[in-house]
């Protein structure tokens, strides 16, 4: 085994106290001739982990094979000073491979008592809404605009390795110590690609709103509602979606959302269907004690799809009822709406539920 150790360098522009203190946190990440922990064996284990303010990074290489077992101790004797592992996309494939070699070499080390924290796991529902053209690691620095020196990829260093088990050469324990050490040090520096996820959770504070008209296709003329907020969370890279109704551009500690007004006609539907009558030459519902006096033959039962009564009006969008009374277009119809009014941002809780809400839908949309 070949351990190598040594002090790096490398921006901290995230709050670390979020995910833990600095000093309990151990970053790690694993080199493997393959991909299944019971066929494959792991080669390289590097960890970059905070001593007293100052950043280090370890590495153990396995310089022959059978020193797999030498390095998977070492690593387990390193985490066991820490509380949190942080990585990328470890919980589907470095943590369950290093537990399947410890159980085929008999070793017993485990995981337990350690907390993980998977970077990839918590940007995934966000490829799109950034525009990310994949969620590999390297992906991920390209879009904060971290570069690195290593070109190869996991996979073509397997052969990278045999080679080197074969030879003994240098240049390739160099080649393959470099890849795993960007890993590592890149995997602070993407730590600013959390900032996306935290932004999603809020809060925001409105800032102004302001009604404004537009048009669409063929000229038709549209009523759109822009609102800008403030985020307590500056982010690295601006950003831009949109969807049918809803467009936003996120930019430092600034987001700006534009909504499609509804202008024209829509529906209430009551809850408690079974106490309302179907006027079908109204088209409305009616409460039963109203209905009774109704002729029986111009009134049915009401069912969910039809225990309704319309209201015209201009109307805000929401993905799901922030105001009441909440109206649809028609019963299946995923979006409500609030009849629009400039005092329903007066009530700073329900502007920011509504930020929030907006870059959910965002975020699932397709």
């Amino acid at each position: 085994m070949i351990q190598i150790e040594h002090q790096i360098q490398f921006p901290q522009k995230y709050d670390l106290s979020k995910i833990g203190p600095a000093e309990k946190l151990l970053f790690f990440d694993i080199e493997t001739t393959g991909f299944s922990g019971d066929t494959a064996s792991v080669y390289l284990i590097g960890c970059v982990w905070n001593q007293k303010g100052r950043w280090h990074l370890t590495q153990w290489f396995a310089d022959r094979r059978e020193s797999e077992g030498e390095i998977l101790s070492a690593f387990f004797s390193q985490a066991g000073r820490f509380s949190t592992l942080v990585h990328f996309n470890g919980d589907t494939f470095d943590i369950p491979f290093l537990e399947k070699r410890c159980s085929r070499l008999k070793l017993s080390c485990s995981f337990d008592g350690l907390e993980s924290m998977d970077i990839y796991r918590k940007i995934r529902p966000l490829k799109k809404l950034l525009g990310l053209s994949s969620l590999k690691q390297k992906a991920v620095e390209a879009f904060l605009g971290v570069e690195r020196e290593d070109v190869f990829s996991g996979g073509e260093l397997i052969e990278v390795y045999s080679q080197y088990l074969r030879t003994r050469d240098e240049r390739l324990l160099k080649v393959l110590l470099l890849h795993n050490e960007d890993d590592l040090k890149g995997m602070p520096s993407i730590l600013p690609i959390l900032s996306y996820a935290d932004l999603m959770e809020g809060p925001f504070q409105l800032c102004s709103q302001q009604a404004a008209r537009g048009t669409q296709a063929q000229d038709r003329e549209i009523s759109l509602l822009d609102l800008h907020y403030r985020s307590p969370i500056s982010l690295p890279v601006s950003f831009q979606a949109q969807s049918d109704w809803l467009k936003c551009r996120a930019e430092g500690a600034e987001l700006y959302l534009q909504a499609l007004l509804y202008q024209g006609e829509l529906k209430y539907f009551y809850p408690n269907y079974k106490d309302y009558y179907y006027l079908p030459y109204e088209d409305t519902a009616v409460h039963r004690s109203v209905g009774e006096y109704v002729d029986p033959e111009a009134r049915t039962r009401a069912t969910a799809k039809n225990c309704y009564t319309r209201t015209s009006g201009l109307f805000l969008p929401q993905a799901s009822p922030i105001w009441s009374p909440a109206l649809k277009r028609d019963y299946k119809d995923p979006l409500s709406f609030a009849a629009y009014r400039p005092e329903l941002f007066q009530d700073q809780e329900k502007a920011s539920a509504y930020a929030v809400q907006a870059l959910d839908y965002l975020k699932r949309q397709k």
